[in-house]
């Protein structure tokens, strides 16, 4: 699948802003179930200074600085994707190894083999450790369960449990708190899991992107009218089949992402990979306005 993708970010000040420094996680990521065909971002007003870095997750990120007094910020990213449904070659959710088996392969040794993975084991800045996290995990990781059975029992849970309501939380609303009043958005739904499957000792990571979304038979696709979204990637080691990594987990709307999700950036959490970020000089009050269109494309 072919698609499009504009995301859009506005930021109107009051007072003037002297001085601004920026960073954007905006540009999607190559990976086993996509490719990246072309990816332009327009910034307004002029940037004085913009380069592109590697962060340590993989993703590509765009500072940008401005110098130059400004009452408004204006970001486009346009991006267009090719994407493939993903798979789990020879490995169904029941054929994975007991969860317990995986939590012990990041117990901590001395001199013990060092797995990259084990970055997504420990606490971050939006994820904590909280008992009320593994109490809630525990009916899905019980005895001997197959690891990748219990995270789709998690998954599913949250999505049964939890109320969406766009006014219920904020970017830095805690996931306990979230957790306590059953209500959020897709980034504590993803929160919450993540936090739960550490607090059991295994590895999860945040994965932010888009979803296509369709829209009511007879109705034309608005413009602006889907948002970003987020999601968890659970970690299976390989097997002795060869099987094995990330795997990925939609609580928001119970189900494995496929071709009609993309993925923009991974990180421990929301705090890795903000769309934008930065540090201003001057502006005291300021409205933002985004909008993201996610569109199928024909391929020529």
């Amino acid at each position: 699948m072919r698609l499009g993708i504009t995301h859009e970010t506005r930021y109107d000040y009051s007072p003037q802003v002297e001085t601004a420094q920026h960073m954007a996680h905006l540009r999607p990521l190559e990976t086993d179930t996509q490719r990246l065909i072309s990816h332009t971002l327009t910034i307004e007003p002029e940037v004085a200074q913009q380069s592109l870095t590697r962060d340590v997750f993989g993703n590509t990120r765009c500072f940008f600085s401005l110098q130059s007094p400004h009452d408004a910020l204006a970001v486009t990213a346009h991006s267009v994707v090719e994407t493939r449904p993903p798979g789990l070659p020879g490995l169904g959710a029941d054929d994975s190894p007991p969860w317990e088996q995986v939590r012990e392969r990041f117990r901590y040794r001395a001199r013990g083999r060092y797995d990259p993975a084990a970055e997504f084991v420990f606490p971050s800045v939006y994820v904590p450790r909280h008992d009320e996290f593994l109490a809630y995990a525990r009916p899905s990781f019980t005895p001997g369960v197959p690891l990748l059975a219990a995270a789709h029992s998690l998954m599913r849970r949250i999505h049964t449990d939890f109320e969406y309501d766009g006014s219920s939380t904020q970017i830095n609303t805690p996931a306990v708190e979230a957790l306590a009043q059953r209500k959020g958005v897709c980034q504590d739904f993803a929160h919450i899991m993540i936090a739960c499957l550490r607090c059991l000792g295994l590895p999860a990571r945040y994965v932010s992107g888009y979803l296509l979304t369709t829209p009511p038979p007879g109705q034309p696709r608005l413009v602006g009218s889907d948002a970003s979204h987020a999601w968890v990637s659970v970690y299976l080691p390989p097997t002795e089949g060869g099987s094995g990594g990330w795997f990925d987990f939609d609580p928001t709307n119970d189900r494995s992402p496929g071709e009609d999700y993309v993925t923009l950036a991974l990180g421990r959490d929301y705090a890795d990979v903000s769309p934008m970020r930065g540090v201003i000089h001057g502006g005291s009050q300021h409205t933002l306005q985004v909008a993201v269109t996610v569109e199928p494309l024909e391929i020529q």
